[in-house]
């Protein structure tokens, strides 16, 4: 089934969300972090999530890739209850990159990332050269080619993040999760992640990514989402949402928006002292 499946209807056509939560409820011990939220993401988008601490942007991310059970309603991929499917039909479909990956002891760049074709082997499927090309294309993708036969725990944090997306690249998967991608990483690093992730969305994939800092939010995404308290607040095209009025309630923070004099997408710049 493709991401953005056409159903019609008579002369109406309905496009399926590739990703989606109906009447979600998420929470851990006590009472709910998200409480009846519903979302879809739109096919081909680079959606981002932003809020602030606490308001349940990475559990919304835990329950797309299914690592996170519901309390109480739906998600659904492609339009299918995602609890229907098996593990890998869902890895074969859906790849993440966590926040904070913790790689295998004594593990090269090259094995880590060749982990990535595990959705697609089985009894009757063992490793083939539609592995190893996919291998070498995430690596190639991530500009990790050089580093193969390096330990993952010799590399430094920004070559730790590409290889860890190598690595849910090779899963080649049409969604693409990141949960906090930039996080640990100086800012150079910051937005050579970021735009990786941009060409990977311009090449074809539907991005959902939760990121800290709104002015890169703003510049990268196609769709943001702004979580308060477990719901969401606002979402669309960063240039329709993000006002002052906005940054201040949910961020607390006032703040004068202005035009990105690079890209022209918002740029929040606070009003204090």
């Amino acid at each position: 089934m493709s991401v953005a499946e056409m159903a019609g209807a008579g002369d109406v056509a309905v496009v399926v969300a590739p990703l989606a939560v109906e009447g979600l409820v998420m929470a851990y011990d006590g009472a709910p972090v998200i409480d009846g939220l519903d979302l879809a993401v739109p096919a081909g988008s680079f959606t981002v999530v932003v809020g602030p601490n606490g308001c349940g942007k990475s559990t919304l991310l835990r329950a797309f890739a299914r690592t996170m059970r519901p309390r109480a309603g739906r998600v659904l991929l492609d339009g299918e209850p995602i609890t229907g499917l098996r593990g890998k039909e869902v890895a074969r479909r859906i790849a993440l990159l966590p926040q904070s990956p913790i790689a295998p002891e004594a593990i090269t760049v090259g094995d880590l990332v060749a982990r990535g074709r595990y959705p697609h082997q089985g009894l009757l499927r063992q490793w083939s050269a539609q592995d190893a090309r996919a291998v070498e294309a995430a690596l190639a993708a991530t500009e990790t080619v050089e580093l193969r036969d390096r330990l993952v725990s010799s590399l430094s944090g920004g070559q730790r993040q590409r290889v860890w997306l190598a690595m849910a690249l090779a899963q080649d998967t049409e969604l693409l999760l990141l949960d906090e991608p930039t996080t640990f990483l100086d800012i150079a690093h910051q937005y050579e992640m970021l735009g990786l992730c941009s060409r990977l969305h311009t090449q074809g994939r539907t991005l959902v990514a939760v990121l800290h800092d709104l002015n890169q939010a703003a510049r990268f995404a196609t769709h943001l989402v702004v979580m308060a308290e477990g719901a969401v607040v606002a979402q669309g095209p960063p240039s329709d949402i993000i006002t002052a009025e906005l940054v201040e309630a949910v961020f607390g923070l006032p703040a004068r928006i202005i035009p990105d004099p690079v890209t022209g997408t918002p740029l929040v710049v606070p009003a204090v002292a």
